[in-house]
């Protein structure tokens, strides 16, 4: 905390010229004793840092002295604070770039700041539910991938109720929006979605690392099978043309769209993880779309017509 602690007040030198103790301690919100000695160790230290006593004194850099904390280009810059800034709601980013920023030559201080207000982040999805509700475990999960420290998981899977597993985090992974975490158990590899983790807790052991291990080249591995999953029963379709759009808003890359028929309808094949849920997304577009085969889907859409039917036929 205090090598932080000095970087940030040598930094805030850098900016100002002359700063006084109470100005310090009010910057880094910490006692003026605790900002005099902050001072004193950086003059200790060898840094031309000296104090002036008197009206108008205070405490500065000989000569105007600098220091180039960053080494960054200026597109480095615009690309890193593009990137931060409209996750800079968080108490730690926003230290981390006011520090960024008091180290940048003043030319590149102006770009960086306009950097931050270029873009923002809306929390919420269009039903107005929240999507970071696994943010409260993020920091620690990412603490335990770094330090390397395995946790007892609190977990709710899907459809199954909340237990609690051993696991070994490896690193964590997004992927359109959702966060992933990928670890070792004692099942081999497993994924484990952020949003549905209910606690962590460190055991203080350490992470078993499998050999030559490799985040990026496990989670193809990982996401390609679940990928495989989502694809395990193909149907081929005809859609009418009013309904191709609304087919691809609800299935996405799973839609590969063949020929025009000769009644003007389009020929699709679309893929789902089973036939009762492929004919779930697909009875809502009604009798725009007929699917053609295979025959267990075709008996899934009847089912589920005859069942809306004794529903509301009476209406």
């Amino acid at each position: 905390m205090r090598a932080d602690r000095l970087v940030a007040t040598l930094l805030f030198l850098q900016e100002r010229g002359r700063v006084t103790v109470p100005e310090v301690a009010a910057e880094l919100e910490v006692s003026e004793r605790t900002a005099r000695r902050d001072l004193e160790a950086l003059a200790a230290s060898g840094i031309p840092v000296y104090s002036q006593r008197g009206r108008g004194g205070g405490w500065s850099l000989v000569g105007g002295a600098r220091t180039n904390l960053t080494g960054l280009t200026a597109e480095e810059i615009r690309a890193l604070f593009l990137l931060t800034g409209p996750l800079s709601a968080t108490p730690e980013l926003r230290t981390t770039l006011r520090k960024l920023v008091r180290a940048l030559p003043p030319p590149l201080r102006e770009q960086a700041q306009a950097a931050t207000r270029a873009g923002v982040v809306d929390t919420t999805d269009w039903s107005r539910n929240a999507v970071t509700a696994d943010a409260a475990h993020r920091s620690a999960l990412q603490a335990a991938v770094i330090d390397g420290i395995r946790v007892r998981l609190g977990y709710a899977g899907a459809r199954k109720p909340a237990g609690e597993r051993t696991v070994d985090p490896l690193g964590l992974v997004a992927k359109a929006g959702v966060d992933y975490l990928v670890a070792g158990t004692d099942k081999g590899l497993r994924t484990f979605r952020l949003s549905r983790v209910t606690s962590v807790e460190p055991t203080g052991e350490p992470v078993v690392r499998p050999p030559d291990f490799d985040l990026a080249t496990e989670w193809r591995a990982l996401s390609g099978a679940f990928q495989d999953g989502m694809s395990a029963v193909t149907a081929r379709a005809r859609v009418h043309p009013d309904a191709l759009a609304l087919l691809h808003r609800l299935l996405g890359g799973r839609v590969r769209v063949g020929g025009p028929l000769p009644d003007g309808w389009t020929e699709v094949w679309v893929e789902g993880p089973a036939a009762q849920a492929l004919a779930g997304r697909l009875a809502g577009l009604g009798s725009r779309v007929e699917v053609l085969e295979p025959p267990e889907v075709r008996q899934w859409l009847a089912r589920i017509g005859a069942e809306l039917t004794g529903t509301y036929a009476r209406d």
